[in-house]
């Protein structure tokens, strides 16, 4: 197969070898809890190699899950019970993540991420699929389906990027917390990520513990001109945090409403950016004909 990109190294987004190492024993660990019996598919494409964790009948309807940007597939632990069940599930580990595809990172302005998932799909002999995606794996499914609209059959997004401004404020309570240690870390972890409730507890340390070793990307995601979301022809379905630290929802769900009519817009008060306890309002969504 052709490549269009030679191999990133690891240290490109890993801030030490010996993290990198840490980082991929914690995520085959995490994988041994996976609540379903899973197949581990690795597939060589022009940005390196892509792993895949598939579960579910064989002969169910495919729907492709995106993570956000720090994470892998064992986001889906916790959603992955219930939709296998009716679906045939496609984990995928983006590129330039801290999961087991390659450390690639193509320019986001560019088709080489469509042309990524072209290859993952045509690997996997899916012609059409449902994708399910979040944050900036939102902005890679908003990526796909506004070029690829005929391989698209529903899309179902978690604050995705691309729609609403990306904010920056952020950034600079992030800077002051940090200057009262490990302690304002995890707080301004805990603020970004919308990690703040007692139940993400788990999940908070987890973040940490990837920060303290991933370079994430900073550069800003560019965002969909309203023609391109024009051609989301399929059933849509998008959900946002009114607290959302890193997207301004509000702008999200109205530009989605002016752009694409169809779509089915959910705004939560009082969620920030991690979205907990959507398995089952993304299953009615998916399920439904």
């Amino acid at each position: 197969m052709s490549t269009s990109t030679s191999p990133t190294p690891t240290s490109a987004i890993y801030k030490t070898e010996a993290g990198a190492r840490e980082m991929q024993q914690r995520y085959r660990e995490m994988l041994h809890a996976w609540p379903v019996p899973a197949e581990e598919v690795r597939i060589p494409t022009r940005e390196g190699e892509t792993f895949v964790l598939i579960s579910g009948p064989k002969d169910a309807p495919p729907v492709l899950l995106l993570h956000g940007s720090g994470a892998n597939t064992t986001m889906w632990q916790d959603d992955i019970a219930t939709w296998s069940r009716h679906f045939r599930t496609y984990a995928l580990d983006l590129i330039g993540e801290p999961g087991f595809s390659a450390s690639s990172r193509p320019p986001l302005s560019s088709d080489a991420h469509a042309l990524w998932l072209d290859e993952v799909l045509d690997h996997l002999g899916l012609t059409r699929t449902a994708i399910v995606a979040a944050s900036l794996g939102g902005w890679v499914a908003l990526d796909y389906a506004t070029r690829r609209p005929d391989r698209v059959t529903r899309l179902a997004l978690l604050c995705p990027g691309g729609l609403g401004r990306q904010k920056v404020a952020w950034l600079f309570k992030a800077v002051l917390l940090r200057a009262w240690g490990r302690r304002g870390v995890r707080r301004s972890v805990a603020t970004v990520a919308g990690l703040e409730a007692p139940e993400a507890r788990h999940l908070l340390d987890h973040v940490m513990l990837t920060f303290t070793h991933f370079k994430p990307r900073t550069e800003r995601l560019p965002r969909f001109s309203d023609s391109a979301l024009q051609r989301l022809t399929m059933p849509t379905l998008v959900t946002v945090g009114g607290r959302d630290a890193m997207f301004d929802s509000a702008d999200t769900a109205r530009r989605i409403r002016r752009c694409v009519p169809h779509a089915t817009v959910n705004v939560l008060p009082e969620a920030g950016h991690a979205l907990l306890n959507q398995t089952d309002s993304l299953l009615t969504f998916l399920r439904a004909d």
